[in-house]
């Protein structure tokens, strides 16, 4: 993919709609091209969060291990943001992720993601607003979880 394509992929992602062209094409500069066949793992939870990704193209799931269950959290695809949540936090990753077709992304260090936070705070809105959802859905689902073993 160009870094052209690579761009204008980064501007159909809600959370970057508010930076300049010129700053996109460093962020995607700045990002290493990553590509996942299906079936391939891209992160494990328990390894070191070293980045995050934006899937360009293809899908996946998110998953975390419950004892030798793994459950799916969340299926994502195109202008998804993954594996920030280890970025944020220090810690190390608290979900797999798996390609469930192939995919493409770009893998954004975590230098330059903190970079992009503190330059562009809709950025960090954004970011903020997503983790909020997911730990709504993620509440729903260990709730309905627990109905149902009741």
């Amino acid at each position: 993919m160009s870094l052209d394509l690579e761009v204008q992929s980064l501007r159909e992602v809600p959370m970057f709609s508010g930076v300049e062209p010129a700053r996109l094409k460093l962020i995607a500069f700045a990002s290493d091209r990553v590509a996942f066949a299906a079936g391939e793992t891209v992160f494990k939870q328990g390894g070191q969060s070293d980045g995050a990704y934006i899937i360009l193209a293809g899908s996946a799931d998110v998953t975390v291990s419950a004892g030798d269950t793994e459950i799916v959290v969340a299926s994502v695809g195109r202008n998804a943001l993954i594996g920030e949540m280890g970025i944020l936090t220090g810690s190390p990753r608290s979900a797999s992720v798996l390609a469930t077709t192939d995919l493409s992304a770009l893998r954004i260090r975590k230098d330059v993601f903190f970079d992009l936070a503190r330059e562009f705070p809709g950025v960090a809105v954004a970011i903020m607003r997503d983790l909020a959802k997911r730990l709504e859905r993620t509440n729903a689902l260990l709730a309905e979880t627990r109905t149902s073993s009741d």
